[in-house]
């Protein structure tokens, strides 16, 4: 029977998310941090990151993570790093990062150990920054952690700050004529959390562009568009590619679809219900299941305010130890997300 992660966190515990989201908070910066990223051509960015997560069919908590790096502007992958991991925190809307981050962590860790010269410039992910419920989404989160410019890259529009999938947003889209053109996600409180993105001449979908760490919301729309051959960026891309290809390998079934292919079909992450509840607590009201305490993490590179932070670290972060043993399982198939973040 396959493994399933539990799908109810106790109080304590989303409780607890919320406080380690407001305070790494404090550490994202929203504006241009490197030369290259103010440079019109981006001359100087030579490496760019993606990261991504696959699951295993039937199976909630078995996981393929990945990191890949490529060479800019020619997006040819010179690194990938795919590694079978367990979940032991469960899918909540507005805490993704609980679930996934630590894995991502840990790759760019083995990367700076092993590969120091191929640390990307920036990293992309699949999900939001602050275009977020707390304005502290997995982006953002993972830029923190480690100290990377980070740009968020969601599918889905996240309906935040008064922000609707309404008539009047399908129609702002519908004028996306060409490649590169975009118009800001102004929330009701006035602040513009992210862009709206046609990043291929080909793609009638928008993608939802939001500032992670360290780079202006100006310079991860341009770079977006510049890292895109077909809908998604390049780097998310080939992680989706290459984590679902070792699954496969692992796992001794089928392939990997042609690389040509613009869709992910990767599996899903539940889709959202409201904030802080997951899809499968949503439709059990009655299930008594709770995670595990997660693991805290300290930002690379920063000092943090409080050294009790250090003592109670370890507890916050849901993620889990790299699996020994692949399970016997396919590739999931991952459905649309309401909200990646």
């Amino acid at each position: 029977m396959a493994a399933k992660v539990a799908t109810r966190p106790p109080a304590e515990t989303l409780s607890l998310w919320k406080r380690e989201q407001a305070r790494l908070k404090a550490f994202v910066v929203d504006r241009d941090t490197e030369a290259w990223q103010r440079d019109p051509a981006f001359s100087g960015l030579q490496r760019v990151g993606g990261v991504d997560v696959s699951f295993v069919k039937g199976d909630s908590v078995g996981a393929c993570a990945s990191l890949v790096v490529l060479s800019y502007p020619e997006l040819e992958v010179v690194y990938e790093d795919c590694r079978m991991v367990s979940l032991t925190a469960p899918y909540v809307s507005g805490f993704l990062a609980f679930r996934e981050v630590s894995f991502m962590v840990d790759a760019v860790r083995r990367l700076r150990e092993k590969e120091p010269h191929l640390v990307p410039q920036v990293l992309f992910v699949d999900g939001n920054g602050v275009l977020h419920h707390r304005g502290f989404g997995v982006a953002c989160h993972l830029g923190v952690l480690t100290d990377l410019p980070c740009i968020g890259v969601a599918k889905k529009l996240l309906q935040v700050d008064g922000l609707e999938n309404s008539t009047l947003h399908k129609e702002k889209i519908r004028l996306l004529r060409a490649g590169g053109d975009s118009f800001p996600l102004m929330g009701g409180s006035g602040t513009v959390l992210g862009m709206a993105l046609r990043s291929h001449d080909h793609s009638t979908k928008p993608l939802y562009v939001s500032v992670g760490h360290k780079m202006s919301l100006e310079a991860a729309v341009r770079l977006t568009h510049g890292c895109c051959r077909f809908r998604i960026p390049e780097p998310v891309r080939q992680a989706d590619i290459r984590s679902r290809g070792y699954i496969h390998r692992t796992l001794g079934i089928g392939g990997t679809p042609a690389p040509g292919r613009e869709r992910s079909r990767k599996a899903p992450r539940p889709r959202a219900g409201p904030e802080g509840v997951s899809e499968e607590l949503a439709e059990n009201q009655n299930s008594e299941e709770q995670s595990p305490e997660p693991r805290m993490f300290k930002p690379e590179g920063a000092s943090m305010r409080k050294e009790t932070d250090t003592a109670s670290a370890r507890r916050v972060l849901g993620g889990a130890a790299v699996q020994g043993q692949p399970r016997e399982h396919g590739c999931r198939e991952r459905e649309p997300r309401a909200d990646l973040h």
